[in-house]
Parts: structure tokens; C-alpha cells; sequence
């Protein structure tokens, strides 16, 4: 029952906030201040399923400038859990095929996110490019999932390189951003599903790299978030286990 309750809140909000959403984006479309905004109403649907979401960042986090946030992909809880961080003029990179979506495809598409071909695999192959004419034209940050999929209670998969690449080319920042662990732990038909933590780290440099040393950044970055999630998951356990 409780399940049903949830699933009929979810739908109602997200309808209401992609068809509000997308007119109000009309006024200035493709704004990429947009993409926070948005995020961070989705964030809210996280009380719905239970959860209590800790947002963690460093103090000087409104200065990070121009970068490439990472962050691990899990689930679909991602949407309601990583959205709450977002900075501001971040964007993100998904499939096209996202835009076919009803409502929602809409809403992506008018916020500013960009959108890959990834069934073609010569336009795939400039992804990279768009992504650092993007940062450097239009002053934006890239949000990217560098395991390439949903994790889905496997642990921090191995990175692609493809963010690392655009760092680089850029000449900004990868800041990780790690969210512990939600694979396993949510049950809907169940009102309080504790806590999650999601924490900004700082930046790591990418000056200095060249792009023959995509893989030492790369492997630098999977090592940190690694163990930070890690941190995150035991105090998490902890912080569950005195509310019971």
C-alpha cells in the first residue's frame, strides 16, 4: 500500500514539475542555471522514499569555476539523492534517445543539457570535443557518471576514461562526488529507509596532465572516491543503527 502511495506522489510531482517546468524554461531557454534549479526540486521526492539526504561540500564550493563534476552511478535513486548537490550552470551529458521521453525528455532538453548520439559511433567519438567546447563557450560545468552504468550494488565499477579526456582538453578540475551506498537498502513499502550522504570533494588538478596520462588521473580519482564511499557507507551503517 504504501508502495502504490509513493508511486502515485512520485508521478503526480514529476508530471507537474516537467510540464510547469519546460513552460517556465520557454522564457529563457536552454539556460543552463536551469539545470540546479530542477535537480534540486527532483532532490526533494527523496523524503517520499524515506531517505534522509545529508548534502556534504567544501566551504569554498560556490568557487570551484568551470569543471567536470564526477560522480558513482547506482540506480535510480541517483535522481533523487546525487540531484540535490548540483551546482550551479552544470549540465549534464546523457543519450539522445532521453529526449523521446514523455514530459521529462522535454525538461532535459529546455534546461540545457546536452545530448549525445550514442548509437553512432563517429558522432559519439566527438563527444569529448563537444563536452570542451561546451565548458569553454558557454562557461558551463559537466556532470558525468564516469563507470559508464548503473553500478546497481557492485561497488565503484572501473571509470571510462571520457571525462578525464575533457578535463584535460579543458583545462579544469574533475571534482568527484560520492554518494554512499543505496543498492539494497530502500524498501517502498517501508516509511523510514535512513540515511544517505552525499559529499563534494575537492577538485583534483588535471594542469600539468597531458592527455597520455588520462589513465593516472583517472585511476587517482576511482582510488579517492573509493575510499570516501567506503567512509560514507560505515558511517551510514551507524548512524542507522542508533535510530533503531
Amino acid at each position: 500500500m504504501l508502495l502504490i502511495l509513493r508511486a502515485i506522489i512520485v508521478l503526480i510531482y514529476s508530471v507537474l514539475v516537467c510540464i510547469l517546468g519546460s513552460v517556465y524554461c520557454l522564457f529563457s531557454p536552454r539556460n543552463p542555471s536551469h539545470v540546479a534549479t530542477f535537480g534540486h526540486l527532483f532532490g526533494r521526492l527523496s523524503t517520499v522514499f524515506g531517505l534522509k539526504v545529508e548534502i556534504r561540500k567544501p566551504a569554498n564550493a560556490a568557487h570551484n569555476g568551470k569543471c567536470i563534476y564526477i560522480a558513482n552511478h547506482q540506480n535510480n535513486y541517483d535522481m533523487v539523492t546525487a540531484s540535490n548537490i548540483v551546482q550551479p550552470r552544470t549540465v549534464t551529458v546523457g543519450k539522445k534517445s532521453l529526449l523521446w521521453i514523455p514530459f521529462f525528455g522535454q525538461i532535459y532538453w529546455l534546461t540545457g543539457n546536452l545530448l549525445i548520439d550514442r548509437e553512432n559511433r563517429a558522432k559519439a567519438h566527438g563527444t569529448i570535443a563537444q563536452v570542451v567546447e561546451a565548458i569553454k563557450e558557454k562557461d558551463i560545468s559537466i556532470w558525468m557518471f564516469p563507470e559508464g552504468t548503473r553500478s546497481r550494488g557492485r561497488g565503484l565499477l572501473p571509470f571510462k576514461t571520457g571525462a578525464f579526456h575533457a578535463a584535460i582538453a579543458a583545462g579544469v578540475p574533475v571534482v568527484p562526488i560520492c554518494i554512499s551506498t543505496t543498492s539494497g537498502k530502500i524498501n517502498l513499502n517501508r516509511w523510514n529507509n535512513g540515511h544517505v550522504i552525499v559529499e563534494m570533494l575537492e577538485p583534483v588538478e588535471t594542469s600539468g596532465y597531458s592527455k597520455e596520462q588520462v589513465r593516472e588521473v583517472a585511476a587517482r580519482c576511482h582510488e579517492l572516491m573509493k575510499a570516501k564511499i567506503e567512509q560514507l557507507d560505515a558511517e551510514v551503517a551507524q548512524l542507522d543503527a542508533t535510530k533503531k
